[in-house]
């Protein structure tokens, strides 16, 4: 009976140290996807700057302004603008 004893009692070793050693991956895995969503929010906060500057940049308004104040271009005169027509269009 007190092999029996032996065996169960290592038996009961393993699977508390297999316990431990579960608990301390799923800790582990806690602390990483916390760490992935605080970037989550972060990466999503950036995402929204962008877009906003993005939609800053892209004005045509704002396209117009910095083209004639920081590149010095002008219209053409109307006689200068051609427009030309493709005859053999897909």
């Amino acid at each position: 009976m007190s092999r029996l004893n032996v065996v169960l009692a290592l038996v009961l070793v393993a699977c508390a140290l297999a316990v431990i050693q579960a608990q301390h991956r799923a800790r582990t895995y806690f602390v990483e996807l916390e760490r992935l969503k605080k970037e989550a929010r972060v990466l999503d906060e950036q995402w929204g700057q962008l877009q906003l500057e993005q939609g800053t940049w892209a004005n045509p308004a704002r396209v117009d302004t910095l083209a004639r104040t920081r590149l010095g271009l002008i219209a053409p005169p109307h006689d200068r603008v051609r427009i030309e027509t493709l005859t053999n269009a897909p």
